[in-house]
């Protein structure tokens, strides 16, 4: 064998040993990773069961309802009256409102700002 061809046979062998390691490295790294993982899933609380599932309501499904909702008025201030804090104002509710017209946009509007539609003409 001439010595240049020595030469090139050393490194391979070397490479070859380092891609070995590396190999076992990362089916170290795998097999370690799947037994953690076991060990978690093991610590976790187990699956319902069936019979632990909700149930329907014994009088059937619950509905939608649908139902406008008129919100309380901010109170109005007085002349010369200080305006309130938003600390100072209550929750502000909301009640049924009387009409049962639902409210609609525009025709040809889609109800929101830059929605793309093509705007009330």
């Amino acid at each position: 064998m001439s010595t240049s061809s020595m030469q090139i046979a050393a490194p391979s062998g070397l490479i070859s040993l380092v891609l070995f390691l590396v190999a076992v490295a990362v089916l170290a790294l795998l097999a370690g990773s799947f037994w953690m993982g076991n060990r978690i899933k093991l610590r976790e609380p187990p699956r319902p069961r069936p019979e632990d599932q909700p149930k329907m309501p014994l009088d059937g499904p619950v509905y939608e309802i649908r139902e406008n909702r008129e919100p309380d008025e901010v109170p109005k201030v007085p002349k010369g009256g200080r305006a309130l804090t938003p600390y100072e104002l209550s929750n502000m509710q909301t009640r049924p409102s009387d009409s049962k017209d639902r409210p609609r946009w525009s025709r040809g509007s889609s109800g929101s700002f830059g929605g793309g539609g093509l705007g009330a003409h």
